[in-house]
């Protein structure tokens, strides 16, 4: 039962966060994203692949 409840839990906190980003977008388009704001979308965007990723990429394989 945890495992099915810690999954349900999982898959609502993804379904929140692609809410709040799209309550975000629709604030970004309605008011405009000061500069601050546009870096952040920007790097939160973009993939980012830290050497941590490799090592967690290589303990996978």
């Amino acid at each position: 039962m945890t495992s099915s409840r810690n999954h349900q839990e999982a898959h609502g906190i993804g379904q929140a966060e692609a809410q709040l980003n799209r309550q975000a977008e629709a604030a970004a388009a309605i008011q405009g994203a000061n500069e601050t704001d546009q870096a952040i979308i920007e790097t939160a965007e973009r993939d980012v692949h830290t050497s941590l990723d490799e090592v967690i990429d290589a303990e996978n394989s």
